[in-house]
């Protein structure tokens, strides 16, 4: 039995005079200049002044913008937008780079009058089919989607909710969404954290880890530094939330 999923998530972040250091994560991820153009390292590759990137999941990468804002969009693989901007990168390529505001337009349909992030995300959302999932991986996806601040959520969870082993289950789960249930977690645990910290930033990181699934903050650091280049705090104090989808 098949169960439709129609979930375009996106987290939308600007960040102004960005440095981050080498990371990858589990998202595919565009990131675009508002303005000036920066340097990124994709891959072990220098490219050097260009406008803008879309990278696959797990590519390892860093950037320095140190003039003007940069727009920054995840993009959860498993979702429908994921699997569209799959299909515009060819199998062997890991990531495609824009050395000009014209090639981001003409590569994502967009007015050719500057770039404008809220309407690249209006592009990226119209149009979407609904993906199609085996029930039991959708199934886990919204237990993920509930439950995802649980410390305690183990492979065994997964698999007694959807009466699989948990290596089919691994197996399964990864063949779906093209990413591990581990990763898949992870992702949500810091998504949800980096939405927290920027959109309430008042709020300890402390309590932000506790409540997101971490075990502490030290955790939070290191996960968040592996895949966003950065500790949250540099994060929380030169980034700002576009939109959550």
């Amino acid at each position: 039995m098949i169960k439709e999923i129609n979930n375009p998530f996106i987290l939308a972040l600007q960040a102004r005079n960005l440095t981050v250091d080498i990371h990858h994560h589990a998202a595919y991820q565009i990131v675009l200049s508002n303005d000036a153009p920066f340097n990124s390292t994709i891959s072990g590759t220098l490219y050097e002044r260009i406008y803008g990137f879309l990278i696959k999941p797990h590519i390892a990468h860093f950037c320095v913008a140190e003039k003007g804002t940069v727009n920054v969009l995840n993009i959860e693989p498993y979702s429908a937008i994921g699997l569209e901007l799959a299909s515009k990168i060819k199998k062997k390529e890991e990531y495609i780079v824009f050395n000009s505001p014209t090639e981001i337009n003409a590569f994502f349909q967009l007015p050719k009058d500057g770039l404008d992030v809220h309407s690249l995300i209006n592009t990226l959302l119209s149009g979407l089919s609904p993906v199609e999932y085996d029930e039991r991986v959708t199934k886990i996806v919204d237990y993920i989607k509930v439950n995802y601040f649980q410390s305690d959520i183990t492979p065994q969870t997964f698999a007694d909710l959807v009466f699989l082993s948990p290596s089919r289950l691994a197996s399964l789960f990864k063949e779906q969404t093209g990413s591990s249930l581990s990763k898949y977690l992870l992702w949500t645990r810091l998504r949800q954290a980096i939405y927290m910290a920027l959109s309430e930033k008042d709020r300890s990181l402390t309590d932000i880890a506790y409540e997101t699934g971490f075990y502490d903050l030290p955790q939070f650091n290191k996960y968040m530094y592996e895949m966003f280049g950065m500790p949250p705090k540099a994060l929380k104090n030169s980034t700002d939330l576009i939109q959550i989808y």
